[in-house]
Formats: structure tokens, C-alpha cells, sequence
């Protein structure tokens, strides 16, 4: 389950989307955001679906690792079907047995929601997948610039979060490694009551948590060593440059918004 976790890793490659500036990247992330819950009914839906799989065969990025982006929220997505499937009263009703119900409304809710959470997890990792941590730093910085003048740190919000997502697989494949020390020492993570696993839990935790506390300290020693003091005087390898294909992509992503706004009232 761990090794399918895919949050906050890059892809590297040269296709249309990964040459995309990355500050057109976050704006038209988004904007697929807002473009998911505009719509109200499975034709919008639909037409974000066409967005993010489009999206996605242009970055080529194999289809299975934004799967795998899915599956650990697998547990989430059927809590979810299950609270709009079961307390959704309105419509006809399909199913009756005590306290149960189910009606029509409700199933229909319930794979909206759930189609909706889908795309909307498929369509941010493209985000990650295709910009490295260092420049999505860089683009964060730069969105946020304005703010400078009323002195909010642009620049240490900006390096918390890359710092954030460059972690998230190392910590991972940390937790991965320790499961299977503590398994190899006799330790039963997997089998057992709830609360017993719970207690067990105790002993992946502890260990975890001292490494990442560990890494905190090495890396702010890192950056001391290097004489590190924020953004001030600081120079850039890479500047970024906007083309025309950001625009475009930019121009086409607000068509597909307008598109959802106009089916969202229509029908």
C-alpha cells in the first residue's frame, strides 16, 4: 500500500505539459478546480473527464501511476459513497430494509461524489507529476510577489511547502523500511483486532517520527552551513520565461470552465 502512494513525486520528461511554465501550471490548477465543483450534474462531469484524461495522455505519463494516486483513498472514496448513499432521503426509493434506505437520489449522489474526488485527485497530481519541487518553489514565489509589500514571507511559505513535497516520499519509503524491520523482529502490524493493530502502531510511529525529527535538525544545519537567510539577494538557475503554449493552455482551460458554467445551467 505504501510503495502505491505516489504523492509530491516528479516524473521527469519533455512533454507538452512538463514544458508548461509553472506558474500557468498552478493557475490552471486552479481553475480545474473550480471547474469540477461548478458543475452540478454528470455532463459537466464529463467534460472535466475529458480535460484531465487529455491532460493526462499529453503529459505521457503511464495512466496507472494516477491510478495508483487513487488507490490509497480508496477506504475514503467508499466512506464517502456511503454517507451520501445512506443519508441522501429524497427520490424514489431502490432499497428498504429498518433503518436502511436507499433511493435513487442518493445512488446518484453518491457516484457524482465520488466520480468528482477521482478526477479532482487525478487532475492536482498531474501538477507534481510534471514540475519539479524546486520549480514549483520558484513559481509559488513569484505568484505570491505582491504580497511582499505588506511583508507576508513569500519565500519561507514557498520553501515550507517544496520542503514539504520533497519529503513526502522519503518519509514513505522511511515508514515502508520500518514496517518491515519491526516484521522482520516478529512484530504483527497486519494481523489481529483493530486495537490491537492500533497499539502495534505505536512501534512504526515512535521510530518515524524520531527520523523525521532527525532529517528537520540535519537539513536546518544543511542550510546554516551553506549560509542560508532566505530569499534576499538570492539569484535563480533557471529564470522563468511564459510562451505561447502557456497561454494557449491557459486560454483552453478557461474554455473548458465556461463550457462546464453554461451545461451547469442548462440542464
Amino acid at each position: 500500500m505504501l510503495r502505491d502512494i505516489t504523492i509530491g513525486q516528479y516524473f521527469p520528461g519533455n512533454s507538452v505539459i512538463h514544458r508548461l511554465d509553472p506558474r500557468f501550471k498552478i493557475i490552471i490548477t486552479i481553475i480545474y478546480i473550480v471547474m469540477l465543483f461548478t458543475g452540478d450534474n454528470f455532463l459537466c462531469l464529463a467534460v472535466g473527464a475529458v480535460f484531465t484524461f487529455g491532460a493526462i495522455l499529453l503529459s505521457r505519463i503511464p495512466l496507472k501511476m494516477f491510478f495508483k494516486s487513487v488507490k490509497p483513498l480508496f477506504i475514503f472514496l467508499i466512506i464517502t459513497s456511503l454517507i451520501n448513499l445512506l443519508f441522501m432521503s429524497r427520490g424514489d426509493v431502490l432499497f428498504e430494509w429498518k433503518f436502511i434506505k436507499i433511493t435513487d437520489e442518493g445512488l446518484t449522489t453518491s457516484a457524482f461524489m465520488v466520480i468528482r474526488i477521482v478526477l479532482l485527485i487525478m487532475g492536482t497530481s498531474l501538477l507534481t507529476y510534471t514540475t519539479s519541487p524546486i520549480t514549483l518553489t520558484d513559481a509559488i514565489e513569484r505568484l505570491l510577489s505582491p504580497l511582499r509589500k505588506i511583508k507576508f514571507p513569500v519565500h519561507e511559505l514557498a520553501m515550507m511547502m517544496s520542503i514539504a513535497l520533497r519529503f513526502i516520499p522519503t518519509l514513505i519509503e522511511e515508514t515502508d523500511k520500518i514496517m518491515s524491520a519491526q516484521k522482520a523482529r516478529g512484530a504483527e502490524i497486519d494481523t489481529g483486532s483493530f486495537a490491537v493493530r492500533a497499539k502495534n502502531l505505536v512501534s512504526i510511529l515512535v521510530p518515524l517520527f524520531i527520523s523525521a525529527f532527525r532529517r528537520a535538525d540535519e537539513l536546518a544545519t544543511a542550510m546554516e552551513c551553506r549560509c542560508y537567510h532566505g530569499g534576499e539577494g538570492r539569484t535563480r538557475l533557471r529564470q522563468l520565461r511564459s510562451a505561447p503554449r502557456d497561454y494557449i493552455a491557459l486560454a483552453v482551460t478557461v474554455l473548458f470552465l465556461a463550457a462546464v458554467i453554461v451545461l451547469g445551467k442548462l440542464f
